[in-house]
């Protein structure tokens, strides 16, 4: 990973090149801020930089046996650490998912937390830092480095260390040895062991705007110029965000035309067809399905925005818009708030295992009523 490869944030580029020029590195230094802003990018082509043979004055060669062994994901002296879990009955560290892990960093290098959970195929389990992981750091970290004057930690999401762990870890950053770094990056850096967040010197890496959104989606993924805005207007600065909902424009327009569905049969009360639209959206499976009320819940709080006429706050592709601007008039003050209700309660159904056809029947019974508030 080189600098150039990283949208925006020249800013802290030409400081962490600094950094490494003046031999002023930090033994922990602490990427904070919100989802989807590069911050692990920014961390991998540091380490790149860091180790580099040959840099150009403002970033690393990328040819060099050094940036090709990082390229791989194979650089003897970068060691991955990130949150995994649990195995029963065995050590837990993160080298038993770095196929999983080498996956996200190529395919979702904005580090997409949600398609973490599913490379893991974890559930409903929450990935953590467990008390095994600082171990094995402790005992790589005595090794000294091998082909580089550092040895170089990428910790994804400290946050997720529980507190047996992030005690081990404490020591290793209280008393670092001489040729280590840490490159910790954080989305919730208020989670994190204040002791620890104390003893780093923090980097604060703030979200994209649209236009670096929308540029990166035109270049990267080929998406037309309307798209592209419109994408980054909805993502609000979240790169991750935007990258799915280009992946997922399909499922997303069977969204809308179910959602449309809903609504004008709801309105033209035709229970007979709102049935069958019931085994329709059933038919999608749990997790689409769950996906689908959030699609529902977003789509009625926009159309309660343009129904209140606040133009600045409303996230609507163009196909959105074009129905919502007659719809939108039926979700007001009097119903709005119950018809979150309705699709919150449905929620919780569907993720306990309800019947999905008599879930979907009941939203679409209760919109009824609603939409006539």
């Amino acid at each position: 990973m080189r600098f150039a490869d990283i949208p925006g944030h020249s800013d802290i580029k030409q400081r962490l090149v600094e950094m490494a020029d003046t031999s002023r590195l930090p033994h922990a230094l602490l990427f904070e801020g919100p989802s989807g802003a590069g911050k692990f990018m920014l961390a991998r082509a540091f380490a790149q930089y860091i180790h580099c043979e040959n840099p150009s004055g403002d970033d690393s060669c990328g040819v060099c046996p050094s940036c090709q062994q990082h390229a791989s994901f194979n650089h003897i002296d970068t060691i991955f650490s990130y949150p995994v879990i649990k195995k029963s009955g065995k050590p837990t560290i993160s080298a038993d998912y770095q196929a999983e892990f080498r996956n996200l960093m190529t395919e979702y290098p904005f580090m997409d937390t949600d398609q973490w959970v599913v490379n893991l195929e974890a559930g409903n389990t929450q990935p953590k830092i467990y008390v095994d992981e600082g171990a094995e750091l402790t005992r790589r970290l005595n090794f000294r480095a091998h082909q580089s004057q550092y040895k170089i930690v990428l910790l994804w999401l400290p946050e997720k260390m529980n507190e047996d762990t992030a005690n081990k870890m404490l020591k290793l950053i209280e008393e670092p040895h001489a040729d280590t770094i840490f490159l910790m990056v954080s989305n919730n850096p208020r989670q994190i062991l204040p002791t620890i967040y104390s003893r780093t010197q923090r980097i604060a890496v703030n979200r994209y705007d649209d236009a670096e959104i929308a540029a990166w989606l035109r270049e990267k993924m080929a998406v037309d110029d309307a798209s592209a805005a419109s994408i980054a207007h909805i993502s609000t600065g979240n790169m991750n965000e935007a990258i799915s909902l280009v992946k997922i424009s399909k499922i997303r327009k069977v969204f809308l035309d179910l959602f449309i569905e809903l609504m004008r049969k709801a309105y033209q009360r035709k229970i007979g067809l709102l049935r069958q639209w019931s085994v329709d959206v059933a038919a999608l499976g749990r997790e689409q399905c769950l996906a689908f009320l959030d699609y529902c819940a977003r789509m009625m709080r926009e159309n309660f925005i343009l129904n209140m006429h606040v133009d600045q706050l409303n996230y609507l592709t163009p196909e959105e818009k074009s129905f919502s601007v007659n719809f939108s008039r039926f979700i007001n003050e009097r119903n709005v708030l119950k018809l979150f209700d309705v699709v919150n309660s449905a929620r919780a159904d569907i993720a306990g295992n309800a019947n999905a056809k008599i879930v979907f029947f009941d939203v679409a019974i209760k919109t009824i009523l609603l939409l006539k508030a």
